[in-house]
């Protein structure tokens, strides 16, 4: 609850800072509307009073207490509601940012690429708006609450025995709460097959994959399954609801039996001269405000809990990203530049929940200034190691070291800003051509001339003269621009990847998977000579990744893995004569095929 709190206050403050005059509002409009729920009744009581015993003054006094107490209220429910959306809003502006800051900070990819974490991660990341809006549910189940204490206290001022409708109005709250927390736990075990069914139903209507669905004639199939998923988890989470709306029932039903008796009593006490007709008529008009007001309270306090799982997310993610910065950020400075180079010492990495390691035992010393080729089939661990040297992930056995420094004590910001690199699973980023191409090097953004030479460096030049308006085109069918193929979509990340001048260390995985083999050819040609520079520059370590074995001859040490094990090591001459290895046996086969 501690935790709880202290969010709310935070978004206190923010609402504060933001919309004090709307914020201001809302908490005044609150106490009113406490002060008109007393106001209707007593006034009520005073109209009645009055009128039996000719008390006009007492009666129109009574009666322009419940007009004010009724325009209150009457303000009060319009208003509510408008000003919560508009607090909520303003809370989300600034409480967005902050989750995806924690989702970009942490330096790992694991939290992105499990499934036990991203039911976790969209939790907090998808339901922001709910999350902000729990601060008001909360302030409204609390000014429910208080208007349920000054109803109760009208009451007992009629028949001590009146106030035995607390307990009865105080169960549909706990009944409530247990099918809801039914509900929470159903929705967090159907979590993964509800995101299954929403990437089926994406999958089937996206024009990326549409041409292959076609094709294939596969869409009554995407279709079916998407069905099935969602039939799993809408059936599971359905008959969650229904046990919670049993349990719902069950408590007003509780609550009826107590108001009727209630209302009994104080009939029969003013029958028998204990009361007022005024009295009565206060009773029964407190005691059905009553049944509302609880019903608010309930209405309020369920929705709190519904949020429950996006607040849990959030406090998740939160403590997830500060024990990850704590852990894994290290503090030494990145050299300048290289003059021993980087070393494998050992190094296993385990993917999580699989039993095969991806790297196993893998020791090798590149000197700075290295052109290093590491190849071997699909599954082979190539990408792995790449990642492991961009610090995605953490060796599960051994340590990586940069001039005889552990990489786990470099701090991770210093080195990935001395690191240029493109992916083979390299972002689409739907931005303009100049900016998809810029934030390679976030400080020269703007640098026009630096993002033409990277163009001009990656053979990308024909590509901006053809764009509608050039560098400023904006990029992406989503948000109305130019959609691009493949091996353009591939230019643009490997122009990205060549804005650094000065990075110790240069990785291109599978950089040209998508060109065709002059383009490709072309590309590795200035690549080469760029990596050469860069090693004359700051005794930079380039690492090629690719499954095209001619495009790696010239590199100074090849890296062949096999099911995660470094194999062989050497260059291509070295390696193509030997007898029965890996890297001849591979090439010659490659060879062959090419020439058939």
């Amino acid at each position: 609850m501690r935790r709880y709190l202290t969010l709310w206050g935070e978004m206190l403050g923010i609402a504060w800072r933001r919309a004090p005059g709307a914020t201001a509002a809302f908490f005044g409009l609150c106490a009113l509307s406490i002060a008109a729920a007393a106001g209707i009744a007593l006034s009520l009581r005073a109209v009645i009073d009055g009128s039996v015993h000719g008390a006009l003054g007492t009666a129109v006094a009574g009666a322009c207490g419940v007009a004010v107490s009724q325009g209150a209220t009457a303000v009060f429910q319009a208003t509510s509601w408008d000003l919560i959306l508009l607090l909520a809003g303003e809370t989300n502006l600034a409480m967005r940012p902050r989750i995806y800051g924690w989702i970009a900070g942490i330096e790992g990819l694991d939290h992105l690429e499990r499934t036990d974490f991203l039911d976790r991660l969209e939790g907090a990341r998808n339901n922001t708006w709910e999350i902000c809006t729990s601060l008001w549910e909360t302030v409204l189940a609390v000014h429910a609450g208080l208007r349920l204490g000054a109803t109760l206290l009208i009451l007992g001022t009629v028949s001590p025995w009146l106030l035995f409708l607390l307990p009865f109005a105080a169960l549909p709250l706990w009944f409530d709460h247990h099918g809801k927390q039914a509900v929470v736990d159903t929705e967090t075990a159907t979590a993964e097959v509800f995101r299954l069914q929403r990437h089926l139903f994406q999958l089937g209507t996206r024009a990326d994959s549409g041409k292959d669905i076609r094709v294939a004639d596969a869409g009554e199939e995407i279709a079916r399954r998407q069905a099935a998923a969602w039939d799993e988890a809408a059936h599971l989470r359905y008959r969650a609801r229904v046990r919670a709306a049993w349990w719902k029932f069950g408590g007003w039903v509780v609550f009826a039996c107590g108001f009727a008796g209630g209302l009994t009593l104080v009939v029969y006490g003013a029958a028998h001269g204990h009361g007022t007709a005024g009295d009565v008529v206060m009773a029964v008009t407190v005691a059905s405000g009553l049944r509302q007001t609880v019903q608010m309270m309930v209405g309020s306090t369920t929705n709190t809990l519904g949020t429950r799982t996006a607040i849990e997310s959030y406090f998740w993610l939160r403590e997830y990203a500060a024990a990850e910065t704590a852990r894994t950020s290290g503090t030494a400075l990145t050299p300048a530049r290289l003059g021993k180079g980087i070393a494998f010492e050992h190094v296993s990495y385990r993917y999580p929940g699989t039993n095969h390691l991806a790297l196993d035992d893998v020791s090798i010393s590149i000197p700075a200034g290295t052109v290093v080729a590491i190849v071997g089939e699909y599954g082979s661990g190539k990408t792995t190691l790449v990642k492991l040297l961009a610090k995605f992930y953490r060796p599960e056995g051994g340590r990586i070291t940069v001039e005889g420094v552990a990489l786990a004590d470099l701090n991770t910001a210093d080195w990935r800003s001395r690191i240029s690199a493109a992916f083979q699973d390299f972002g689409r980023l739907q931005t303009t051509f100049a900016e998809g191409v810029g934030l390679g090097d976030l400080p020269h953004l703007t640098d026009r001339e630096r993002i033409a030479r990277a163009v001009r460096d990656v053979d990308a030049s024909t590509l901006v003269e053809r764009l509608p308006q050039g560098l400023d085109t904006q990029l992406g069918r989503d948000l109305g621009g130019v959609d691009l193929s493949e091996g353009q979509w591939q230019r643009v990340a490997l122009a990205r990847a060549v804005m650094r001048d000065d990075p110790l260390l240069f990785v291109l995985d599978e950089p040209t998977a998508s060109l065709d083999a002059p383009s490709e050819h072309a590309i590795f040609e200035r690549q080469i000579t760029r990596a050469r520079q860069l090693a004359e520059r700051t005794g930079a370590i380039t690492v090629i990744v690719s499954h095209r074995f001619s495009t790696v001859t010239g590199a100074d040490l090849i890296l062949v893995l096999d099911q995660g094990r470094l194999v062989e090591s050497g260059t291509h001459a070295e390696l193509s004569t030997l007898d029965g290895g890996r890297y001849a046996d591979l090439y010659g086969l490659q060879a062959t095929a090419y020439t058939n």
